[in-house]
């Protein structure tokens, strides 16, 4: 997609990524960059930089990396167009309406709008002869008018084709609709047809943060199967990636989030008063999902199913949450299977007492290490005490350890200073483990996505270190640009990626262009922009940087038709330098 360059030249200048990173990143200055936990992926140790005097940021521990586009296109959830239009529209810019290709962009508002059309016609039904069967269904959960409405509840009536002629009546056309999972495909004696994707199923339409209609789910009205079916992935909706109700629970000011299951659980919750509650959508929670809620609160209480499955979950979404900052909290349901069964049995009340009794992270794990052992005997007292010090030592605090370590002293009948002193054993011997296992993984996920967007690079490791040191110094200082295409042209670069790269940069500068973050945000996706920032930052700091570019053309123009080529000294002049690499190429 091309937007002109003066255009993208006045946003960078313009966009303050410092201001624009701090809405969601503690950022603390470290030299010349400014170091936060990365939004992006889970982390304890700060990696994620943001250097104000580029305008961009770099990952050291996922790669991601990008400009101030790249940051609202993975944070708002938005292509590129869309992104360069809402930074504009914060600037007070007005974007060109020339020059660019907004086509994906078009089909992404097209399933937005036709979902949003849906999600009127689904809700209109309720009130219409052929829905009297989901409302009664709704009225049957115990929901109000007001609920129906503000959740836009619905319901897809019993035939096969009744939305589609709703849809095509208001401009849309069949393939918007398949796109927009709308729709499906069938196939019926040799002749293909198109039907409904929902139908019989009460509907509850799904939300993005900013509002937009993203996707649907359909509950049948009885315990037939499938009970659920959700939308499939589309250029809107990505499976693990939104939080349903987020968007309303993110207003209520609270610093606590009530994590649910289902968004029947969710529907009921905010009913009864607790519009913080929010839910995962037909998966188990993802780390991309955990960095969200982590963005619009301080804690997380867990409220799965009291069921064997609901418990598998929870112990799952622990392990995620504890990636994050997010203090945890797990709520024991009893009375009922679900919230949405306990409120309605014994009313608001009921739950909000189970909400204020919920054990926070350690007590939940230290509760589920004691189990069903018998602590009256000193194998059992053994089996526990040795699993809580685990526990303790790798999620508590001092004084926690402290109020922690009395607690089991007077509940195993042990010693406390004997519990501190193997606490402070094994969090010392876990921390040096940490340690080693931060630094060695610190560039493997640089060095995966690599190898990932480039596999000919492990068959050719010096040539492909060549080349990314030559890039990234010609990132670090694009004014080297016509001492190196007299060295190296893009057709000798090895891998396919790096050469790529070298014909994006090579024409760019060629044509007098600027190679900065902005300015390559459009021409490349996340992943190779975060893979060609990373070769600008293994770069910073290299001495004698035209010795490096030379060493670099080297190596990838092979040692034997080089053999014997002098050292460039300090004093050789440029013109010198360059005729005898040139005659050395030929």
């Amino acid at each position: 997609m091309q937007i002109p360059d003066g255009f993208l030249q006045q946003l960078r200048d313009r966009a303050d990524i410092e201001q624009l990173v701090s809405q969601h990143v503690q950022l603390r200055r470290s030299g010349r960059a400014l170091m936060g936990l990365c939004p992006f992926h889970n982390e304890r140790t700060p990696s994620f930089a943001v250097y104000p005097d580029t305008n961009s940021f770099f990952c050291f521990g996922c790669g991601a990396a990008g400009d101030a586009i790249s940051f609202l296109m993975r944070t708002e959830r938005l292509d590129y167009v869309e992104a360069v239009k809402l930074l504009a529209d914060r600037l007070g810019l007005q974007l060109p309406e020339e020059h660019y290709d907004d086509s994906l962009s078009k089909r992404r508002q097209r399933i937005l709008a036709a979902n949003r059309e849906a999600a009127r016609f689904y809700h209109a039904q309720l009130g219409e002869p052929q829905g009297a069967a989901g409302l009664e269904y709704w009225r049957k959960r115990g929901l109000s008018g007001k609920t129906i409405r503000r959740f836009g509840l619905g319901f897809a009536p019993n035939g096969f084709g009744v939305l589609l002629e709703h849809m095509r009546g208001q401009g849309f056309v069949p393939e918007e609709l398949l796109e927009a999972n709308l729709a499906r495909k069938g196939e019926k004696n040799g002749r293909s047809y198109l039907a409904d994707n929902f139908w019989n199923r009460v509907i509850v339409p799904i939300l993005d943060l900013r509002g937009n209609v993203i996707a649907f789910g359909g509950r049948v009205l009885d315990d037939s199967k499938p009970k659920y079916i959700n939308t499939a992935d589309t250029l809107a909706y990505k499976k693990g990636r939104d939080i349903f109700a987020l968007q309303l629970a993110k207003n209520t000011g609270k610093e606590q989030l009530i994590l649910c299951e289902g968004y029947m659980d969710v529907i009921a919750l905010h009913q009864a008063g607790f519009e913080n509650a929010v839910a995962c959508l037909g998966t188990a929670l993802t780390k991309e999902q955990a960095q969200l809620l982590a963005r619009y609160a301080k804690e997380v209480v867990l409220c799965y199913d009291a069921d064997e499955a609901g418990q598998a979950a929870t112990r799952k979404a622990l392990a995620v949450l504890r990636q994050t900052t997010l203090r945890l909290r797990v709520l024991q349901l009893s009375g009922g299977k679900d919230p949405d069964e306990i409120i309605r049995a014994f009313g608001a009340e009921r739950f909000r007492s189970l909400l204020e009794g919920a054990a926070n992270n350690l007590e939940y794990r230290l509760l589920a290490a004691r189990g069903s052992l018998d602590l009256e005997s000193a194998d059992g007292k053994a089996i526990y005490l040795k699993e809580a010090v685990k526990i303790l030592a790798a999620e508590a605090g001092p004084l926690e350890r402290d109020i922690y370590a009395s607690r089991l002293a007077e509940e195993l009948d042990v010693r406390k200073d004997a519990i501190l002193a193997q606490l402070r054993q094994t969090a010392k011997r876990d921390a040096r483990r940490d340690e080693r296992r931060y630094y060695a993984n610190l560039m493997r996920p640089l060095t995966e996505a690599a190898q990932k967007l480039d596999p000919a690079r492990a068959q050719h490791m010096a040539a492909a270190k060549a080349e990314e040191r030559l890039l990234g110094l010609l990132q670090q200082n694009p004014d080297f640009y016509p001492k190196i295409r007299e060295m190296v042209l893009a057709e000798d670069f090895v891998t396919p990626f790096n050469r790529n790269l070298a014909e994006t940069l090579f024409g760019r500068l060629e044509e007098g262009r600027e190679i900065d973050p902005t300015m390559l945000s459009g021409c490349m996706g996340a992943d190779e922009l975060g893979e060609t920032l990373r070769m600008r930052h293994a770069a910073e700091g290299l001495q004698n940087s035209l010795q490096e570019c030379l060493d670099c053309a080297q190596t990838l123009l092979g040692e034997k038709r080089l053999a014997g080529r002098p050292r460039v000294s300090a004093g050789m002049a440029d013109e010198d330098y360059l005729a005898l690499f040139a005659g050395l190429r030929k």
